[in-house]
């Protein structure tokens, strides 16, 4: 119990306290969620993904971890897309539900979880990198399959693709791949500073406005199809990721990072994507609302079984 404590304290609290400070301040100033949007998807997400696939050195078993990613991607947007044909639910709710699973908190939250996790053992550069390899994968579907399935809810095929178009990620990912193939060496010019105080801010400003939105939606839930939602992203999402694990034949350090990303809520994305397109949004909210909170239970405890299912 104390080491299941100690890991809330100080792996998952130091988390929600941010988002609570942008829960309780727009309470009193009433931010505008549109402009935080905008900031963290044409500023501080492109910088942050480029700054870490940049300096990554890209291992053959971390590019078993894209790998991994991509069919993780594809098995969740198998399992929503037969949950709401059964429920008989239409495209734009069938788009708000795989988006649901499909994407978690691997930046805003997986990334400051792993390095909580890990900070203090010989091991942390080998875990974040494994950690940006899945945020890449997470980054490149959300920018591209999450906004052109967001769109069909209420915008043709052409008007959703459009959409991923003026998302900076995806330039900012083949040209960081790019310019790692050439001799030149960014980190020496003055472009590198400004890169790393914009991508160290990442997480406070994506945790703030997790917060910030939050404080924006219905507190009650009333579709069980949120609980449903939460139940297959927090609970369904290890397990499945436990199996790929096993049959990807990890181990260690990479082992216990892909479980342990793997239990992270919804991402915040899915809500802003669905205000962007306006689709579902109070939905996308309440998914991402109650997955949050529900995580600071459900990551302490995958946190908490990886030291024994996958030890180092």
């Amino acid at each position: 119990m104390n080491i299941f404590i100690n890991i809330l304290s100080n792996n998952i609290l130091p988390l929600f306290i941010i988002i609570g400070l942008g829960f309780a301040l727009n309470k009193k100033f009433n931010f505008d969620i549109n402009t935080l949007t905008k900031i963290n998807f044409y500023i501080f997400v492109p910088s942050f993904t480029f700054y870490n696939l940049y300096k990554t050195e890209i291992s053959l078993d971390l590019v078993n971890v894209i790998f991994f990613g991509v069919v993780l991607f594809f098995i969740n947007f198998i399992v929503g897309f037969i949950i709401t044909k059964v429920a008989r639910y239409d495209r734009g709710m069938t788009a708000a539900f795989q988006n649901a699973l499909m994407f978690y908190n691997s930046g805003n939250i997986g990334v400051p979880l792993v390095t909580l996790v890990f900070k203090d053992t010989p091991y942390l550069e080998l875990a974040l990198a494994c950690q940006v390899m899945i945020l890449l994968v997470q980054n490149l579907t959300t920018n591209t399959i999450g906004f052109i399935n967001a769109g069909w809810g209420n915008v043709s095929f052409k008007g959703a693709v459009l959409k991923v178009f003026k998302m900076p990620t995806v330039y900012t990912i083949p040209l960081a791949l790019i310019l790692k193939t050439t001799s030149f060496d960014l980190t020496k010019t003055f472009v590198w500073p400004t890169l790393t105080y914009i991508q160290n801010g990442l997480i406070s400003v994506a945790l703030f406005s997790l917060g910030v939105q939050l404080s924006k939606s219905k507190l009650m839930v009333t579709s069980p199809m949120v609980y449903l939602a939460v139940i297959f992203r927090l609970l369904g999402g290890p397990a499945m990721a436990a199996f790929l694990i096993y049959l990807f034949k990890f181990e260690g350090v990479i082992a216990r990072v892909a479980f342990i990303s793997s239990s992270v809520p919804t991402a915040l994305n899915t809500a802003l994507m669905a205000v962007e397109c306006k689709n579902n949004e109070n939905f996308a909210a309440q998914v991402v609302m109650l997955s949050t909170a529900l995580s600071a239970i459900t990551m302490a405890g995958v946190v908490y079984i990886s030291r024994f299912i996958f030890p180092m």
